[in-house]
């Protein structure tokens, strides 16, 4: 790629935090683009567990024992989600095949209460990561982030939080493999 390339980053891919990023919110992170266009970008971390259940944030869902990952630094006061399948909420947005992110809440709750779907194909987040116009494209050009071109739904619901981010880079096979075999501290080998 020329230097001049522009990296121009989409809605459905993947970014892969380099080895030996010290950002300690994006450490050994992988993020799903969810909005990316020229007033910025916006992407779920899909790989740092929360300390916190669903139950403990909503009181519609107060039996419901699932995990909630951190989605990002900002705005940690607001939940989103992404699932796996077919499009089941109106409002739904595609990022990639069987892959959708977010839609109507009232519509999800509902439809869980009446047995209609599996939340076991869902993925709930607080707080998102956000970049401003040009912040994403900049930090590519400087090797921050990996670009993986496509979020594969099997990959991000099968793969634990803690192996993902080698599973996503081996995936994309290459000189990628062997990033992933990188350890966290190289002084410790």
């Amino acid at each position: 790629m020329d230097k001049n390339d522009k990296i121009t980053p989409k809605s459905g891919q993947l970014l892969i935090s380099e080895p030996f990023l010290q950002d300690e919110n994006f450490v050994r992170s992988v993020v799903l683009l969810c909005e990316s266009n020229e007033n910025g970008s916006f992407g779920l971390v899909l790989n740092k567990l929360s300390i916190l259940k669903i139950k403990d944030l909503l009181d519609e869902l107060e039996f419901l024992d699932m995990e909630v990952y951190v989605g990002g630094p900002v705005e940690q006061n607001t939940l989103h989600f992404i699932y796996k399948g077919r499009a089941l909420l109106e409002g739904s947005i595609k990022l990639g095949e069987e892959l959708y992110w977010g839609g109507n809440f009232e519509e999800l709750v509902s439809k869980y209460k009446a047995g209609e779907v599996d939340l076991e194909g869902f993925r709930f987040f607080i707080g998102y990561s956000g970049w401003s116009e040009g912040q994403l494209e900049d930090e590519l050009n400087e090797k921050t982030w990996i670009l993986c071109d496509h979020a594969d739904a099997k990959t991000i619901f099968d793969s634990s939080p803690d192996e993902l981010w080698r599973v996503a880079l081996r995936n994309m096979g290459g000189d990628f493999q062997v990033l992933a075999n990188y350890p966290i501290d190289p002084r410790l080998n």
